[in-house]
């Protein structure tokens, strides 16, 4: 969908901070039961969630090789950084989940970045 085509829908947000994502949304985007969201020019993104730890992948690699590694201990420093991420992920699900159901507080901007400075 073009920005310029798109369609202006106006929904309800939840005391809980919940919202239902309009059904023509969300099977033109192929959402699931998960999607990512991230907060860009004072708008709130919501994008389908892509799992494929392969944009990883490449970026291991390359860290790996420049420190060295070939062969087989490639494979296995490889293979030991993958579950890695793959740990680091889940955490970041767990963690985002608990946030959602109330369960944990989450942290502001500030709290991550600090204050803004003037």
């Amino acid at each position: 969908m073009e920005r310029d085509q798109m369609e202006r829908k106006i929904i309800s947000v939840s005391k809980k901070r919940q919202i239902t994502i309009p059904l023509k949304y969300y099977k033109h985007l192929g959402l699931d039961n998960e999607v990512e969201c991230t907060l860009e020019d004072g708008a709130i993104i919501i994008r389908p969630l892509n799992r494929d730890s392969g944009e990883f992948s490449v970026e291991i690699l390359k860290d790996l090789i420049a420190q060295g590694y070939s062969g087989d201990e490639l494979i296995q420093e490889f293979e030991a950084h993958s579950k890695n991420i793959k740990k680091a992920v889940t955490n970041m699900l767990e963690e985002a989940d608990a946030i959602a159901a109330g369960e944990k507080k989450s942290s502001s901007f500030d709290d991550i970045f600090g204050p803004e400075s003037e």
